[in-house]
């Protein structure tokens, strides 16, 4: 892409006084791992991809499925059977070829972890069981990584930033996570499709607001009902 291609492309993000030519060069010379190509990672990836950014990092070990479709935006009926990681490779080849997209399809464990999210600068969790989401944070501790955190369920969704430049992490709030029978998740209660589109892009927008050093709120979790419409913000 020439350079005034590759100006016009991200103009409008250039044009954010906040931002400018500086910011984007941040933003595409950084490397984000996203954990999951699912709900919440779809349209992480999606933004983050358009974006500009330099390298993208999309770890999953599960197939496109038909009942993904309602919420998981990246993937499409002519994908149902191939694998998150290669669908979400090919949404981003077509979105925007400039990204380095690096696809991990592996489940994130305790013999990999460390491997995997030492090559990255930022992690965003957008995993779907509490395991995953305790392993991420504790080796995002140990390592000193900036985590992007997120959940949903039915109608309501959160959202925090963990462990930036010394803040609190998610055993801080949560010190333990729940027993396997005490959680409800989306195969089991639902999950209304645009509510993952909300929480993810917030999660995508905490994302390039830490890779630009833009100021971002920690030591907060952000409650999201849009049942009643309610957002609240917990200091923990």
């Amino acid at each position: 892409m020439k350079k005034e291609d590759h100006f016009s492309r991200y103009s409008r993000q250039i044009f954010i006084e906040e931002l400018g030519l500086e910011g984007q060069k941040k933003i595409r010379s950084s490397k984000v791992l996203v954990i999951g190509a699912g709900g919440l990672g779809s349209p992480v990836i999606q933004y983050l991809a358009a974006a500009g950014l330099g390298t993208l990092g999309v770890a999953d070990f599960d197939e496109v499925e038909l009942h993904n479709l309602n919420r998981q935006i990246i993937h499409t009926e002519n994908r149902v059977g191939l694998s998150k990681v290669k669908s979400a490779e090919t949404f981003v080849k077509e979105l925007n070829h400039q990204v380095n997209l690096i696809g991990i399809e592996e489940k994130i464990n305790e013999e990999n972890v460390e491997e995997i999210l030492s090559h990255y600068d930022v992690i965003v969790d957008g995993s779907d069981n509490f395991s995953t989401r305790y392993l991420v944070n504790d080796t995002c501790m140990k390592l000193r990584k900036t985590l992007v955190y997120g959940s949903i369920l039915g109608f309501s969704g959160q959202v925090s930033v963990f462990n930036h430049n010394g803040s609190k992490n998610l055993r801080d709030i949560f010190p333990e996570p729940p027993f396997d029978e005490d959680i409800p998740d989306c195969d089991s209660l639902g999950v209304l499709g645009a509510l993952p589109g909300m929480i993810g892009s917030m999660m995508a927008l905490q994302t390039l607001k830490i890779i630009t050093n833009l100021p971002v709120s920690v030591n907060q979790l952000t409650l999201v009902d849009t049942l009643s419409w309610r957002f609240q913000v917990i200091d923990f």
